[in-house]
């Protein structure tokens, strides 16, 4: 799946066709100058440290003064901004849990500075807030998104993810700023609609004063981490519904697709293995797994049987959807990937996913694998930069 949106190459290449012309500067040389800046800022914007937290309990969301990058992935909702020093992103669970509707209720959770809304006589409690609750009831959080997606089984779902995006943003400070969003490539083999999805998403983002775009996921990993490629590689992001997959050569996304796999599928298969709910696998994963030591319980040999089920699902997916696509174009040398997403950040997966590469075939060939610097928040940096280089409609 292409995308018809001006590439970052063709911009620098109408910045270059603008430098010959040693006329007088006509409207369109002024946006081409225009461009050029944006794009100048954009990729120094790169090299600048990312500076990440949770939204703290009870924390006000602030009016962005300038573009915006959001990741709305099925585990975490990120939002990027671009300060002086550093990128700064904020994140928030993308999870809820509902209680019934009680006074009491309402002043505990009013007094502890508990995130929630009430809806249809129950509070729903919502991100962090709400993996406490479900560990504390010893059961599982539900999600707003499933496996990538909006999820048709929670008709509360999109109020959700809206309450999320509203307390890490608020309107901005200037009306139609840039705010530019993670979408899933199309579903190989899966189910939903990414153009619902999407269009959705769009919506609430534009009734909220921002003009909003969107980019691949794969395509955002590939801008945040590849530029000293010339944006020419595979990125992949490995979150908590899907992988998705984008083939870039010269910032143009060739190829872009998703399978509908990832950390939740591990932390669902392992957990009812071993009769331990979902919610509970994924904090222990996060803390404690590493793919490089040896399993030492029942646990962790599930969830290294799952890791390994996953790396073979995507890479034959990979052999797969490149070679029967006819989009590939003749790349002279071997070219990188890159991982990203939480999925991909236990200890020893990039080396796990190196190891089994050699098991496929790919009509490109492969110079290097590595680990997105912040695997976390790839995706939502990605989008940010994209964001940077876009006209803000007047």
């Amino acid at each position: 799946m292409a995308t018809d949106r001006t590439s970052l190459q063709e911009r620098l290449e109408a910045l270059k066709r603008a430098e010959t012309d040693s006329g007088s500067m006509l409207e369109n040389d002024k946006q081409d100058f225009n461009i050029d800046s944006k794009m100048a800022q954009a990729e120094k914007t790169l090299k600048k440290e990312v500076r990440s937290r949770e939204r703290g309990e009870g924390e006000s969301a602030e009016a962005p003064s300038g573009p915006v990058g959001l990741d709305i992935g099925t585990s975490h909702i990120i939002v990027a901004q671009n300060e002086r020093r550093y990128i700064r992103t904020t994140n928030e669970l993308n999870a809820f849990f509902t209680i019934p509707h009680s006074k009491f209720a309402r002043n505990i959770l009013v007094k502890n500075d508990v995130f929630f809304f009430e809806q249809d006589d129950l509070y729903y409690i919502v991100g962090y807030s709400a993996e406490n609750f479900a560990n504390m009831f010893d059961t599982d959080t539900r999600r707003s998104i499933k496996q990538g997606l909006l999820c048709s089984d929670e008709k509360e779902g999109l109020t959700v993810i809206q309450a999320i995006i509203l307390s890490l943003i608020q309107k901005p400070k200037r009306l139609g700023e840039i705010l530019c969003f993670g979408i899933p490539g199309d579903p190989i083999d899966g189910i939903g609609s990414v153009t619902y999805h999407e269009s959705i998403i769009k919506m609430f983002i534009n009734r909220i004063g921002f003009t909003p775009i969107s980019i691949n996921e794969g395509m955002a990993v590939v801008l945040s981490e590849l530029a000293e490629h010339d944006y020419t590689g595979i990125g992949i992001s490995i979150g908590g519904g899907m992988c998705n997959v984008c083939l870039s050569y010269l910032s143009f996304p060739v190829l872009t697709y998703s399978i509908q796999m990832g950390g939740d599928y591990i932390d669902s298969s392992a957990g009812s293995v071993v009769g331990i709910p979902a919610t509970k696998v994924k904090a222990i994963k996060e803390k404690e797994l590493s793919l490089i030591a040896k399993p030492k319980d029942r646990l962790t040999t599930a969830l290294h049987i799952f890791y390994n089920e996953l790396i073979q699902k995507l890479q034959k997916s990979m052999e797969r959807v490149l070679s029967a696509s006819n989009q590939i174009p003749m790349i002279s040398k071997p070219i990188p990937i890159v991982l990203s997403g939480g999925t991909a950040m236990p200890e020893g997966f990039t080396d796990k996913f190196q190891k089994s590469l050699a098991n496929v075939r790919l009509p490109v060939e492969i110079s290097s694998v590595h680990l997105a610097e912040d695997p976390l928040n790839t995706t939502a940096k990605g989008a940010l930069i994209m964001a940077m280089t876009e006209e803000t409609p007047e």
